[in-house]
């Protein structure tokens, strides 16, 4: 077996099996970038503080610099026996440029240089997944304002409710996208504190200057606590909350996608090159691009609870069973960002039926609310007007027709306070249009929405 950088205390090479399933080099070469540029601001604190002295600060940092080269051109290997990205990364430098590697991991240990590591991964990606949300966002808002006129039925138990127009639905799965992309911002902003200095879990006796490294790598401030430090993974936690409550919103939209595109809706069209076919019926056009979003929503619940389950036992600080915070992490984030460019190319290109859905906007008595309101502003109150509207209904019902279809004697053998004027609110346009409260489906409140959403895009 190799001889180990910490392997001064042991008597025996470490067995093959634990030494396969110690490592996690397979998954946490991702960090390298920021496990490189952490190590380069590193020594330079060193040198700074006189720990080191500069010859020795830059002999490290160009072989740092070399390592990341070699990593990018593919010349670097990655073995088992190394551990982790760290060790592996020490190990070349020793390689490169012999025992002033050594001086490297002064005033530093694995465990804050990990959690330093992950913090900056983390930062990046929620930057990359924070853009893809904004350009959702800006899809949803382009959609809404060119099918502004478009109206659909608003449902509560999948049943017909209240006629709608499609732009106020969208603007709905907006405001769900808006608070994702808040809450990722929230939890990016207290992430972002410098676990490095910290060292094992009790700090350091060099004179070190925590705030230099912090500034260098781009955190506010560095943390306050050193047992914390190492042991903090609560910013991985925000993340897979967070992506799984992004993940939930996607998964609703893409459910409505599939039944808003089935032959018994047929309320809109997906894009050909977001769906598939079936290998035997050829007349199939499968919703295969929301479904599958559907799907990976329960893994990134799964990758959410399996650190949940990590870590509730633990105690302080540092623990290898923290290992097993990054394949989750990662996998979340690779899952979060493809599902939102899928989702927001196929949002794009669909198209709708608006005639289909101006139809069906007007079925299952969906203005019967608008005839209840007309009966209160006749003086009627409410809970009777309610009584009244439905036995209107089953009264249509029974006739087959809709309370659109009625006659004025049909309408007065149930209220004699019913006069002409009802046609004007028992109509879909009418009863769309009338909805003008703030955040209500009337056009000028829905172009009021799109606006606030324009702005707080831009």
């Amino acid at each position: 077996m190799a001889e180990k950088l910490w392997g001064g205390r042991f008597s025996l090479s470490t067995h093959k099996l634990a030494e396969e399933f110690n490592a996690s080099i397979n998954f946490d070469r991702k960090l390298y970038r920021f496990d490189i540029k952490g190590s380069i601001a590193h020594v330079e604190m060193l040198a700074k503080q006189r720990i080191i002295v500069e010859d020795e600060a830059r002999q490290i940092k160009d072989g740092l610099e070399k390592i990341e080269a070699e990593i990018e051109e593919g010349d670097f290997e990655f073995r088992d026996e190394d551990e982790d990205i760290h060790m592996a990364i020490e190990k070349r430098l020793h390689e490169l440029i012999g025992p002033v590697a050594g001086k490297l991991h002064t005033a530093r240990s694995r465990n804050d240089q990990v959690a330093t590591d992950f913090r900056m991964y983390l930062r990046e990606r929620v930057d990359e997944i924070s853009e893809c949300l904004r350009e959702l966002m800006q899809v949803i808002v382009d959609k809404s304002r060119e099918k502004i006129d478009v109206v659909m039925p608003g449902y509560t138990h999948l049943q017909t409710a209240q006629p709608v127009l499609f732009s106020q639905y969208a603007m709905a799965y907006f405001q769900m996208f808006k608070r994702d992309f808040l809450r990722f911002k929230d939890f990016r902003e207290r992430m972002n504190e410098c676990p490095l200095g910290a060292g094992a879990l009790a700090g350091t006796t060099f004179d070190i200057d925590r705030d230099y490294t912090a500034e260098r790598l781009g955190f506010d401030k560095p943390t306050s606590n050193s047992l914390d430090s190492v042991s903090d993974r609560d910013f991985a936690l925000e993340f897979l909350s967070a992506a799984s409550i992004c993940g939930m919103h996607l998964s609703r939209i893409s459910e409505e996608m599939v039944i808003f595109s089935s032959a018994e809706f047929a309320f809109l069209d997906l894009p050909d090159d977001f769906c598939t076919g079936s290998s035997i019926m050829p007349q199939k056009k499968n919703p295969d691009m929301p479904e599958l979003i559907r799907g990976k929503t329960g893994r990134l619940y799964g990758n959410m609870i399996s650190l949940f389950t990590t870590l509730k036992g633990l105690p302080l600080a540092y623990n290898k069973d923290m290992q097993e915070d990054k394949e989750p992490v990662f996998d979340s984030v690779e899952t979060l960002i493809s599902s939102l460019r899928i989702f927001t190319e196929m949002f794009a290109k669909m198209k709708l039926n608006e005639k289909k859905m101006a139809k069906a906007a007007g079925g299952g008595f969906s203005t019967a609310t608008d005839l209840a309101d007309y009966l209160v502003r006749k003086g009627m109150p409410f809970r009777e007007a309610h009584n009244v509207v439905g036995k209107t209904v089953a009264y249509a019902l029974s006739k087959n027709k809709g309370l659109e279809d009625l006659e004025m004697e049909e309408f007065r053998q149930f209220s004699r306070v019913i006069e002409g004027d009802i046609f004007e609110y028992v109509v879909v346009a009418k009863s769309v249009d009338s909805r003008k409260a703030k955040g209500g489906t009337a056009k000028s409140s829905v172009l009021q929405q799109i606006k606030e959403a324009e702005e707080f895009l831009t």
